[in-house]
């Protein structure tokens, strides 16, 4: 059975891809442009536009199962169009932020929230996969650990447990084989909470680098964050990582209990992608 994967060029949609590949899975892969995909060529490759629902009907023709990430503007092009398909089974990647009781009216939050309301009012067979933590969060302090050897943040004494991508997208084709049951929708996360400034230290024991944190103070940080996003984006991180200045961002087993193994260590992580940081 063909899976429709969308969002095949993201950072948990590549390992998706590869994954049901090595588990022998038909696999199409939708994108915008299909000349820009650099995909593998044993993957179908079909252009569509989440926010069309016909472009969307064309590629879902013939699946039975999607792994999809979708904005909150998208979806509903989605349902609309996988109203018509004879799906068996779509996996969500959403937010374990959604879980977070603190979290009520925060916008990354908020907007992950809508998107699950949407699927749940659709009456299609979905399933949400909620990581907290990407360890793929820390490859926005690339390009000054490149250049200046630093790393500038709030609380750097704030604890989570980011997990690797390859371990939410392990779960999420787990998801999309059948292999889970309700408990691929609790908070995904890796299995030890590091500081901040520990992380920062792993990821130059990666590169055999000294890598220096400069702590921000809370209008530091929205002065220098706001550079690269949204206002209200910039305060939706700032309260996940006070939170977590204050035990809000648990480590939970799920991906173990999932996997049968434990969560790849942010170390690991660390040296899979040191030539972003070098």
């Amino acid at each position: 059975m063909t899976t429709l994967v969308i969002g095949a060029r993201g950072s948990v949609g590549c390992h998706v891809v590869d994954q049901l590949l090595a588990a022998g899975e038909p696999v199409r892969a939708s994108v915008r442009d299909p000349s820009s995909a650099d995909l593998s060529a044993d993957v179908s490759v079909v252009a569509a536009d989440l926010t069309k629902a016909d472009t969307l009907r064309a590629a879902l023709a013939g699946v039975r199962k999607v792994f999809l990430y979708a904005p909150a503007g998208g979806v509903d092009a989605f349902i609309d169009a996988a109203r018509d398909a004879d799906l068996e089974r779509i996996v969500l990647l959403s937010s374990g932020s959604v879980l977070l009781p603190y979290a009520v009216d925060n916008a990354i939050a908020e907007e992950h929230r809508s998107v699950e309301r949407a699927m749940a009012g659709s009456g299609l067979p979905w399933m949400p996969i909620r990581p907290l933590v990407l360890a793929n969060n820390t490859l926005n302090w690339a390009d000054s650990i490149r250049t200046e050897r630093v790393v500038r943040l709030i609380h750097p004494e704030a604890v989570m447990a980011p997990i690797h991508e390859r371990d939410v997208a392990a779960v999420a084709v787990a998801a999309l084989l059948g292999k889970a049951g309700d408990e691929a929708g609790a908070m995904l996360t890796g299995s030890e909470a590091l500081s901040q400034r520990r992380q920062v230290e792993l990821i130059g024991a990666a590169i055999d680098e000294d890598i220096r944190v400069d702590e921000l103070s809370e209008s530091q940080a929205r002065d220098h964050f706001r550079r690269f996003a949204d206002p209200d984006i910039v305060d939706a991180i700032i309260e996940f990582v006070a939170a977590a200045a204050n035990g809000g961002s648990p480590a939970t087993d799920t991906a173990e209990q999932m996997l049968g193994r434990p969560a790849v260590h942010f170390a690991q992580w660390a040296r899979d992608h040191a030539t972003v940081f070098r």
